[in-house]
């Protein structure tokens, strides 16, 4: 815990991040990741990339 105050030691104590800002930044990454792959749907992409099998003998 103390490595982790020290990045910090610059700010003000009220002015460091705490817990609760790290897992809200966390949520609304995950948020904004969700939404980003809603719009553009890259499915038929995902699906030609990880699900068809190729050809055995190449190409």
């Amino acid at each position: 815990m103390a490595g982790e105050t020290a990045i910090f030691k610059f700010l003000k104590p009220r002015l460091r991040p705490q817990p609760t800002d790290v897992q809200a930044a966390a949520f609304w990454g995950v948020a904004a990741a969700s939404a980003a792959l809603y719009l553009i749907q890259p499915f038929d992409w995902i699906k030609k990339t990880f699900f068809e099998n190729g050809e055995p003998g190449g190409n």
